[in-house]
């Protein structure tokens, strides 16, 4: 009988995969020993593969230009990364290398952005697009990079008060995207975007505040959708609207030639996951090319912005089950020692599932259980798998340990969990490893950030401050006692 862990996955999936494969019943992911890392390092332990970020911005890449020459496009091509998904610094170092631009949506981004300037990592070549509602701080830092003589920064107007606020400080003669405001979704409870100007609103705000404006030229449009980029009606529908504002816009402005799709491609949350990204890639070439030759006026270069596809399966998580509580007849809660709700917010705040399959025990026989965390709240779970009812793993024994792991999980997890700062229940931040690749192709890891301590959260509740306190009158002590 078929009753092995790896007998279960093979029989349900197309297995091993493009970054998955067994090895004596130990997963590899993207050719890295799981198992050694985990005995190496510990677990809980977090990753990041930075070789995944350049593979992916270089797909994109050549599915875009790919579509354009067969499709004789005359637009070109600008990839750009979101820095909300990732805004750690080996991410921007690794994203960077290969020649792309950069979307922010908060004033700190853009220290972030002056940092990477002053270290050449930023060319002048570089597109700054500056997303988000700007109020004072963000407004003033996108003004002084303008005039610092940042020529590609381009603030995207997301409310009418805005390009006024922009004028007053800034020196030179700038460029300026407007935000179109999207329908979302009939699921959701709003029905217009907070975020951008109405569709019937933006060509009378251009001939109103910039047509005029010697100050200002509007270069682009941007069109985002919260859901993605999705093969789906309501998709291709509000492309097709935002398709209309650009022809109407671009017929009374000779200086607008760019459209931001916004909005990013999916990353693989299952191993069941199947997208076709070439063939969205060209047709939305195709609608944008068709719909503009209709009207007779240029095609847009195309920007988009990809956060979680640039830098989320990059990143990944490897727990240890530590206990299994059988609760009554049919639930066995395996324990895993963190939690879910720190450090993998995204799986309890909006259910989102990613990819979990056990490093090690592939050879054993199966069970279904439930993955609880160390909190003390109902919510820290995780129940359920996107092609299965269930969560199947690898028998619990309490002398052998079963290591788990989460994959493409690189991206908003630290952020939304507050990377670094307090955790829920005080449950620590795990450690974190950044892996590489030298030029041989070797495997290279350093630890980006150990553990959190004790004394790192107490310090953050105020608690450090006394103690910070008593070294102090001690060390006054000890220089009295030496001078006596």
């Amino acid at each position: 009988m078929n009753t092995k862990y790896i007998d279960l996955i093979e029989q349900t999936f197309d297995f091993p995969q493009e970054e998955f494969k067994i090895v004596k019943g130990k997963l590899f992911w993207h050719g890295i020993n799981l198992m050694e890392l985990a005995a190496k390092y510990g677990a809980p332990l977090k990753f990041t593969y930075l070789p995944k970020i350049s593979e992916n911005i270089n797909k994109a890449k050549i599915w875009f230009n790919t579509s354009i020459e067969k499709n004789n496009y005359k637009g070109k091509y600008f990839y750009s990364y979101c820095t909300k998904s990732s805004h750690f610094k080996h991410v921007l170092h690794e994203a960077l290398q290969n020649d792309i631009h950069i979307e922010t949506s908060s004033a700190f981004d853009i220290d972030i952005v002056n940092n990477l300037i002053a270290e050449g990592k930023i060319k002048d070549t570089t597109y700054i697009v500056c997303n988000g509602f700007k109020r004072e701080q963000y407004i003033n830092n996108i003004s002084d990079l303008i005039n610092s003589g940042h020529k590609n920064c381009i603030p995207i107007i997301d409310n009418y008060e805005e390009l006024p606020l922009l004028q007053k400080e800034i020196t030179k003669r700038f460029k300026v995207g407007i935000r179109i405001a999207s329908e979302e979704e009939p699921k959701f409870e709003f029905y217009t975007s907070r975020l951008g100007i109405g569709y019937k609103n933006i060509v009378s705000f251009y001939e109103r505040e910039i047509s005029k404006n010697k100050q200002v030229d509007l270069k682009m449009l941007h069109f985002f959708i919260n859901t993605g980029i999705k093969d789906n009606a309501y998709y291709w529908n509000e492309l097709m609207k935002c398709l209309t504002v650009y022809i109407n816009l671009k017929k009374v402005c000779s200086t607008l030639d760019s459209l931001n799709i916004g909005g990013g491609f999916p990353i693989k949350s299952s191993l069941a996951f199947d997208y076709d990204y070439a063939y969205m890639i060209d047709e939305i070439i195709i609608q944008i090319q068709q719909a503009c030759n209709e009207a007779g006026v240029d095609v847009p270069n195309i920007f988009t912005e990809f956060g979680s596809f640039t830098v989320g399966e990059s990143g990944a998580a490897i727990y240890e089950v530590l206990y299994q509580k059988k609760q009554n007849d049919r639930e066995r809660w395996n324990m895993i020692n963190s939690s879910f709700i720190t450090t993998l917010p995204d799986s309890w705040a909006i259910n989102k599932r990613f990819i979990m399959l056990p490093v090690n025990k592939w050879n054993h026989k199966y069970e279904r259980v439930l993955l609880g965390g160390l909190t003390c709240d109902s919510d820290d779970y995780y129940n359920s798998e996107q092609h299965v009812n269930g969560i199947y793993l690898p028998i619990y024994e309490k002398e052998n340990p079963l290591y788990i792991g989460f994959f493409n999980t690189g991206a908003y997890q630290e952020s939304i969990g507050g990377f670094g700062g307090l955790q829920h229940c005080l449950i620590p931040h795990p450690k974190h490893l950044i892996i590489d690749r030298d030029e041989y192709g070797n495997l290279t890891t350093r630890i980006f950030k150990e553990q959190q301590k004790s004394s790192e959260l107490l310090s953050i509740l105020g608690y450090g401050e006394a103690t910070e306190k008593e070294n102090q009158e001690e060390k006054l002590i000890n220089e009295e006692l030496q001078e006596v």
